[in-house]
């Protein structure tokens, strides 16, 4: 697999006419919510000028200055994390697996995952701060008003785990259905099709034939989605010989991998 999926999974930076975005994993951007901050507008005349700079303890608005991506996503989170939602109904004793993939970032187990609960649940697995704060605010932007209720409060920026299955993506490995459930079937496909070096496990490049196979010509926006996923799991839960197992990519379809990586964190840091 190309270094630009497995050594840098992340989510993509784009300027486009000014307005900074960060594309999450369903293509949605932080435009949808943040048109509003991608601009300041900062200049400052002098006297000489008849109007009074910023020494004279005014501030005059005029020319244009780009916001940092970093300002942007952190001007995001905290209206996010300022929003309210409506109750979640979700019966966690009979989940689907992709209800039990994206579980794991409910982290007060409410059946709602906020902005902050991914940014949790992310550093929890290892990844650092500040991938951990892109995540949070590009994935809120996009699958948050796919999965929102009509009754919830806008901007639809909570994840509701029990409509999670409308912000399926296409270029997948078929292993969740229409509705998410498990496809045995599919995912045995994955390692009889592309574990070439050992029947049980995908090196790097295999994990990159599998998804370049998978690829729809007819939906590239679905494309990148598949790369972020598999390479921040490759990156996070392969062994050091490069394999990651067939136990570890099983736990990806029903979110068990994300509590093995936060308990081997855990471990790793309790031994220090």
């Amino acid at each position: 697999m190309s270094a630009s999926i497995i050594n840098e999974p992340r989510t993509s930076t784009y300027y486009e006419d000014g307005l900074c975005s960060i594309a999450s994993s369903s293509g949605s951007y932080l435009s949808r919510a943040m048109e509003c901050y991608t601009f300041c507008e900062v200049h400052s005349h002098s006297h000489t000028s008849g109007e009074e700079g910023i020494s004279g303890g005014k501030l005059v608005m005029a020319g244009r200055q780009r916001l940092p991506a970093a300002a942007v996503s952190a001007l995001l989170l905290l209206w996010i994390f300022s929003c309210d939602h409506v109750e979640a109904s979700i019966d966690f004793a009979n989940m689907t697996a992709l209800e039990k993939h994206v579980e794991f970032f409910d982290r007060d187990k409410d059946g709602i995952i906020t902005a902050s609960e991914i940014f949790e649940g992310y550093v929890a697995i290892g990844c650092d701060a500040a991938f951990a704060r892109a995540s949070a605010a590009s994935i809120s932007a996009g699958v948050g008003p796919i999965t929102s209720p009509v009754e919830a409060p806008l901007p639809h920026l909570s994840i509701y785990i029990e409509y999670i299955h409308r912000a399926m993506h296409g270029s997948d490995t078929g292993a969740y259905d229409a509705k998410g459930r498990f496809v045995p079937e599919k995912f045995e496909e994955i390692f009889t099709k592309h574990a070439k070096v050992r029947p049980d496990a995908l090196t790097s490049m295999e994990i990159e034939e599998m998804i370049l196979a998978n690829r729809d010509p007819l939906d590239p926006q679905s494309w990148g989605a598949p790369e972020g996923e598999w390479g921040l799991i490759y990156k996070l839960a392969s062994d050091k010989q490069g394999f990651l197992h067939k136990d570890s990519a099983r736990g990806i379809y029903d979110g068990s991998v994300f509590y093995m990586l936060e308990e081997q964190r855990t471990s790793s840091r309790s031994d220090m």
